[in-house]
């Protein structure tokens, strides 16, 4: 018997003395209506992989399909704004990467507030980026390839994974920082990026790890440094940009967002859920053979962060004049 949504509403806030598991299937009404995770990149990019993971273990705990629906362009927008006009009720979710709290600063007019319009559910993952180039540039070290880019101008390309992402402020806050101009060729996600920058149609990247690692390790791209302020434990032997450019620092961030309004209990017992997963050993070790670590805590936690977030680049971006062309 399908319950009013009033009652519905009683039983799915009441319900905290019961196991998560519990918790959710009692907060979606209908257990066999699929749940959308809206993806704003191609798949094989690091949202979308990382999407995949965690849509997976919540599938798997919950007996209910968590699909990934992949809707790539304008640097995530795309799905974001889909996810801000679908209904508040669960079964619309927003996998969130870095570029939704870049854009806030980086575009001047969206039709949404991302910060306003969608309640955030739980982080899931925070990884390094990596400055890596392909096999043929003849650089091994940071200090080399800005000296090879200073005499060779307008010959290297960096891939971005779109607009907005990290991948591209990363390579932008380089050539500021590093008086370089490395030119940005933008894609619909790390997928395609890292297929090019594989293959020699661009040169240089700063994808996240996640999208990076299994190339470094077959050899097929060759790491320079990590971006972030320590060094990663997944490549720790590498050093960090900023061994080189004082105050250099990028990260990337991923974690899950429901359409504002979405009911609380429904909130809380997804967010539950995603940090079981995350504390489950399983995904535990798939997140750290991808080279991230798991972003967990509760929705506030997670709302203080994006905030954060929504600072921190849009002070890079005010202090490095970026434009949209």
């Amino acid at each position: 018997m399908k319950l009013p949504r009033r009652e519905f509403l009683r039983l799915a806030a009441t319900a905290g003395a019961l196991p998560a598991l519990t918790r959710t299937a009692a907060a979606l009404e209908d257990p066999a209506r699929p749940v959308r995770v809206l993806v704003g990149f191609a798949p094989g990019s690091t949202t979308d992989i990382l999407g995949r993971l965690i849509g997976q273990w919540l599938s798997q705990q919950l007996g209910q399909p968590f699909i990934i629906d992949n809707r790539p362009g304008a640097g995530s927008n795309v799905a974001t704004e889909a996810a801000v006009n679908s209904a508040a009720d669960g079964y619309t979710l927003l996998m969130v990467a870095p570029a939704n709290t870049i854009n806030m600063s980086l575009y001047d007019k969206l039709n949404f507030n991302f910060m306003k319009d969608m309640v955030p559910v739980a982080g899931v993952v925070r990884v390094p980026n990596v400055l890596e180039v392909n096999p043929a540039v003849p650089v091994k070290t940071v200090p080399e390839l800005i000296a090879y880019a200073k005499s060779h101008p307008g010959a290297l390309s960096f891939a971005s994974a779109g607009i907005g992402t990290t991948s591209h402020m990363a390579g932008v806050l380089f050539n500021v920082m590093a008086g370089v101009d490395l030119t940005p060729v933008h894609y619909r996600g790390d997928g395609p990026a890292m297929i090019d920058l594989v293959g020699g149609q661009v040169q240089v990247g700063f994808a996240t790890m996640v999208a990076s690692i299994n190339f470094i390790r077959a050899d097929k791209l060759r790491p320079l440094a990590v971006t972030t302020a320590s060094r990663s434990p997944a490549l720790p032997d590498l050093p960090i940009v900023a061994d080189y450019i004082a105050g250099y620092e990028a990260s990337s961030a991923f974690g899950i967002a429901a359409p504002k309004d979405t009911p609380p209990a429904i909130v809380e017992a997804l967010n539950k859920q995603v940090n079981l997963g995350l504390a489950d050993a399983t995904v535990a070790a798939r997140i750290a053979d991808l080279g991230g670590v798991p972003l967990t805590g509760s929705t506030a936690d997670y709302g203080k962060f994006l905030a954060a977030d929504v600072e921190k680049w849009a002070k890079v971006i005010r202090a490095a004049n970026i434009r949209l062309d």
